[in-house]
């Protein structure tokens, strides 16, 4: 897939980054598009599954969020 010129260079940091936003959630609402490899869906299960099991061992976030 080639890089088409689009021009973005042209917009400020602010324009690019809302351009980035909402690109991001344009992809966000598409989410059965996204390929999930079988093998990180099995993963995902199995840490929830063991988060279920015993919820106290998570490790929390340092920054407090």
């Amino acid at each position: 897939m080639g890089r088409p010129d689009v021009g973005f260079q042209r917009l400020s940091v602010a324009e690019r980054l809302q351009l980035v936003e909402d690109i991001w959630d344009s992809i966000a609402r598409d989410t059965e598009a996204v390929p999930v490899a079988e093998a990180d869906l099995r993963e995902a299960e199995r840490r929830l599954a063991e988060h279920r099991s015993d919820p106290g061992s998570a490790i929390p976030d340092p920054r407090g969020a």
